[in-house]
C-alpha cells in the first residue's frame, strides 16, 4: 500500500490553527474490523489484531474525568469488537458522559455480538452509522457483497428500540461518503433524499445524515496514487477551500487517541502518524499529557486538511 504522508506533507500549505479548550476525546479501540471498506482510511479489517489494553482504557476514562470532557466517541475498526467495549461504554456513561458509538451497522448483526443493539439503546449511547448510499448496488461495490442488506436489518433493528423516532432521546445518525474522489453533494439535500427514500422503501428512519469528505490517506489515498489522480484529488480540495470552515473544525476542542494510548489532533493525523500539535515532534502518550498545555496551542497540519475545509466543509459530524 502507497504511504502518502510524505505527499501530504510535501504539498502543504494550510493555515495554521490553534486549540480551543478540550470537549471531546475520540478514541480508536483497534483496527479489528469484520468489514474491509474500499474508502476506510484506518484500513481496518477481519485479520488486524492492534487492540488497545484494559490499562490504557482505564487512561482513557481517568483522562476523561479530569478533563470535564462531555462526549466520548468511540471509533476503530468496529470499536464494538473489542473485548472491554461495553465495561468502556458503561463507566463513561455511569459518570455522565454521552457515549458516541460509530457503528458499521453489520456489526450488530453478527451472531456473536447478540444483545449489542439492546445494550446501546439501555445506555442512551448516540449511533454514527456508515452508509455510503441508500442504494444496494452502490453500498455492495464499497463495502462488501451483501452488506445492504444487512445494515438495513440492523436499521430496522434500531428503530424498533426506538433510536431515530422523534419522540425519542436515542440518537441515529448515518454517514455518506462519496463513490469516487468527488466532494460530497449537498448535506441538507442529500438528508432529505436519504429519508424520502429509506421510509418509503424500507419503512426506516433516522435522526441527521453527515456528509463526508474522503481523505487522500491509508486504503483510499494508496488507490489514488496507483490510479494516478491523488494530485489531482488534493488540487479539487484546495480549489474549493473555504477560510469560514476553519472556525468549525472538530481538532479544536477534540483529542484523538490510538489503541495504544497515543495522543493525536486528530482521526487522520493518527492515521498519518502526525504526532500532537506539529509533525517533527515526538508523540505523547495519554499518561504523560498535561492538560493545561493544550489550550491555544498549534494543531499538527498537513494538505489532507483541505478535505475538512473544502466546500461544504467536513468533520466528523458532517458538514461544517
Amino acid at each position: 500500500m502507497h504511504d502518502t504522508r510524505p505527499l501530504l506533507l510535501a504539498n502543504s500549505d494550510f493555515p495554521s490553527i490553534s486549540r480551543k479548550p478540550l470537549e471531546i476525546l475520540q478514541v480508536n479501540l483497534g483496527y479489528l474490523c469484520n468489514l474491509s471498506c474500499v474508502h476506510c482510511h484506518v484500513n481496518a479489517g477481519p485479520k488486524r489484531t492492534e487492540m488497545m489494553s484494559l490499562e490504557t482504557l482505564d487512561q482513557v476514562l481517568a483522562l476523561a474525568q479530569a478533563a470535564n470532557i462531555h462526549t466520548l466517541d468511540l471509533t476503530g475498526g468496529a470499536p464494538e469488537m473489542h473485548p472491554n467495549f461495553r465495561y468502556l461504554v458503561k463507566a463513561a456513561r455511569d459518570r455522565g458522559i454521552k457515549v458516541v458509538d460509530r457503528c458499521n451497522l453489520t456489526i450488530l448483526e453478527d451472531e456473536h455480538y447478540v444483545g449489542l443493539a439492546e445494550f446501546l439503546a439501555d445506555q442512551q449511547v448516540e449511533i454514527i452509522a456508515s452508509l455510503p448510499c441508500y442504494l444496494e448496488e452502490n453500498v455492495d461495490k464499497q463495502r462488501g457483497k451483501g452488506v445492504f442488506k444487512v445494515s438495513l436489518n440492523a436499521l430496522q433493528r434500531l428503530n424498533l428500540l426506538g433510536y431515530g423516532r422523534q419522540d425519542s432521546l436515542l440518537q441515529l445518525n448515518l454517514v455518506f461518503n462519496p463513490q469516487d474522489a468527488v466532494l460530497p453533494q449537498d448535506q441538507q439535500s442529500l438528508e432529505q433524499s436519504y429519508k424520502e427514500y429509506l421510509q418509503q422503501q424500507y419503512g426506516i428512519v433516522f435522526n441527521r445524515l453527515y456528509a463526508l469528505v474522503n481523505m487522500p490517506i491509508q486504503r483510499f489515498g494508496s488507490m489514488l496514487v496507483s490510479q494516478g489522480r491523488f494530485d489531482a484529488y488534493l488540487d479539487l480540495l484546495r480549489s474549493n477551500f473555504r477560510e469560514d470552515n476553519l472556525t468549525r473544525l472538530m481538532c479544536l476542542n477534540a483529542l484523538s487517541i490510538d489503541w495504544q494510548g497515543y495522543v493525536y489532533d486528530c482521526d487522520f493525523n493518527q492515521m498519518l502518524s502526525m504526532p500532537l500539535g506539529a509533525t517533527t515532534k515526538p508523540r505523547v502518550h495519554i499518561g504523560d499529557l498535561t492538560l493545561n498545555t493544550l489550550n491555544g496551542s498549534a494543531i499538527a497540519t498537513a494538505a489532507h486538511c483541505y478535505g475538512c475545509t473544502a466546500g461544504q466543509g467536513s468533520s466528523c459530524g458532517g458538514a461544517l
